[in-house]
């Protein structure tokens, strides 16, 4: 029997395409009438994708609109992938290759000027045009450790610390993130649904739900300038001592100072001994925040969100510069989505990109412009790695001062 790939699903397709989903991801292979109507609430189906072998659903895919934070805090329209999994009867037939096809040229007609995705395995991605745009660590502190005085713990600039309900959350939260959305280049959009699904009023049956501890900052003017949730496990030793960890399931601030107040605050409750922190940006404050940074040990360095560039010249003149400079870019595209030779004109007064026929001074795969895109990665290194050729000395190191920033992208959501 021939697959036959379905790009936009009906209502009817949706229960196989969750058990496929499950069973990609190691799963149960179930769908709850539950689920199925909680995934229809968040999924686009002209927007979702499957392949199915008769009636079974054997591979899934999805996209949905995306806001992404440039360097300079405006943002461009992006294609979200995700849901991707291929059941494993039916690997190694290219069908992921075809629901990606089929997504990107989609998403190009749109307007969106990037593809986004979060990778679970490293080698797929870079031959469909994705490179790794940010990454994140996560760090394990000792509290006992960490040299900092819990009977300091109030905020030193005048601000305060209080607890809140998710209810508060839902209210006060959004407006945060977008604040944190003009000062952070990497930062994606929220919708409602996810505020809804991240403080517990939109509950899946296959996840249960551990309410967290609500923390707010409010600056001396009364400006909510920071949030965290963590959660808290209840462990002593023999009765007698505690050994608590704290897990930070989110920490925005949009100021120093509330992120130095919020990491204070949790890493002087009582009978916590141990913190973990969740997804950061590799330069979080936090350990230098310690009195002994080795206190905080690395548990995690990964790549996180990758970007595929659908429009070069939106998302070259859409970012700021802190130099001026002019670089011609050949960019190699074997979709044929974005390739072409540009010439970028940039400072920090603004930017133009057009295609061009004068000579190139560095040549890459689109990939890896969007690596470079963020400012996280360094042209020079990459040349160094054969992975950009430069075809007029000193090219990369321009690409360098124009392209990088002084603290590092994050994307601190999944999707």
């Amino acid at each position: 029997m021939a697959l036959e790939l379905r790009t936009s699903l009906a209502d009817s397709d949706l229960t196989s395409w969750i058990v496929a989903l499950n069973t990609g991801f190691l799963r149960p292979p179930e769908a709850p009438k539950e689920e199925v109507e909680l995934r229809r609430e968040q999924m686009d189906l002209s927007r979702t994708q499957g392949v199915f072998d008769g009636d079974r659903c054997v591979a899934t895919f999805r996209s949905f609109a995306q806001r992404l934070t440039a360097v300079g805090g405006a943002d461009v329209p992006a294609d979200a992938v995700s849901n991707v999994a291929v059941s494993p009867t039916h690997r190694r037939r290219g069908l992921l290759s075809r629901m990606m096809e089929h997504d990107l040229r989609a998403a190009k007609e749109r307007g969106e000027a990037v593809a986004t995705l979060i990778a679970a395995e490293y080698p797929i991605y870079g031959r469909y045009g994705f490179g790794p745009a940010t990454w994140i660590s996560e760090w394990q502190v000792d509290v006992p450790r960490a040299g900092l005085d819990p009977r300091h713990s109030a905020p030193v600039d005048g601000g305060r610390v209080d607890f809140a309900d998710g209810e508060e959350v839902r209210k006060l939260g959004p407006a945060l993130h977008e604040r944190l959305r003009t000062r952070q280049h990497g930062v994606i959009d929220r919708p409602d649904l996810w505020w809804r699904t991240n403080t517990g009023q939109r509950q899946f049956p296959s996840r249960p739900w551990t309410e967290p501890f609500y923390v707010l900052y409010r600056s001396p003017d009364g400006s909510v300038d920071g949030l965290l949730a963590y959660t808290a496990d209840d462990r002593w030793e023999g009765n007698k001592r505690p050994h608590n960890t704290a897990t930070v399931l989110e920490l925005l601030a949009v100021t120093p100072a509330a992120e130095r107040a919020l990491w204070h605050f949790l890493l002087s409750v009582d009978w916590v001994t141990r913190v973990n922190t969740g997804r950061r940006a590799p330069d979080d404050l936090l350990p230098l925040l310690l009195g002994d940074p080795r206190a905080a040990q690395v548990t995690t360095y990964a790549d996180w969100l990758w970007l595929r560039p659908l429009d070069v010249p939106r998302l070259l003149e859409t970012r700021t510069y802190p130099v001026e400079g002019s670089l011609v870019l050949e960019l190699r595209d074997g979709a044929g989505l974005a390739g072409g030779r540009y010439f970028l004109e940039a400072g920090p007064d603004g930017a133009a990109c057009a295609t061009t026929g004068r000579a190139a001074d560095l040549t890459m795969d689109i990939g890896e412009l969007g690596t470079l895109w963020l400012g996280d990665e360094s042209a020079v290194r990459l040349t160094s790695l054969g992975r950009i050729a430069e075809e007029r000395p000193g090219a990369a190191a321009l690409a360098d001062r124009l392209l990088r920033t002084p603290r590092r992208p994050w994307c601190p959501d999944g999707f």
